[in-house]
């Protein structure tokens, strides 16, 4: 599967976060969303990158971007980790049916079970106006995302929203 193209509507979904609570994207249309995918809570590049995105959390919020992080791990060791490193924004599972999300934004990794590193940036319509997919092995420029969402807060809308 292809991924989501900037200019295409982002697929809804509704995933519960680390503490079992429902998050619906569509719910959160009226301002910009940064969607992150990672292979695995607690490895080693998604712990490094998701800490970078936590230190970067304080400049999103003035972007009034909303920082969702998905996997397919558990709501348990969700929470287990979000709780140990403190992250201040929400990790969803796509636990089950497994991937199901990372397969209809195109980064599901059918051979290791696992989400591919792909971020989408939603605009206020839920629109992706911006991606980028980063091999399994190398961490994000979590920077790149916060300029693209500067970037939105102040630019026009596009003629396809």
């Amino acid at each position: 599967m292809t991924s989501i193209a900037p200019g295409a509507r982002a697929p809804d979904f509704t995933l519960d976060d680390q503490h079992g609570r429902p998050t619906t994207l569509s719910a959160l249309r009226g301002g910009p969303v940064l969607v992150v995918f990672y292979p695995l809570a607690f490895s080693g590049v998604c712990s490094g990158e998701l800490a970078e995105l936590a230190g970067l959390y304080p400049r999103f919020a003035e972007t009034g971007t909303h920082v969702l992080a998905v996997s397919v791990d558990s709501t348990f060791a969700l929470r287990t980790w979000s709780e140990r490193e403190g992250f201040p924004f929400r990790l969803l599972s796509d636990f089950w049916p497994h991937g199901a999300v990372a397969e209809t934004y195109g980064v599901f990794d059918d051979r290791r079970g696992v989400a591919r590193r792909g971020t989408f940036l939603l605009d206020v319509d839920g629109a992706v106006r911006w991606s980028d997919h980063t091999p399994v092995s190398e961490p994000r420029e979590m920077t790149r995302a916060l300029e693209q969402a500067r970037a939105l807060g102040r630019g026009p809308r596009p003629a396809w929203s």
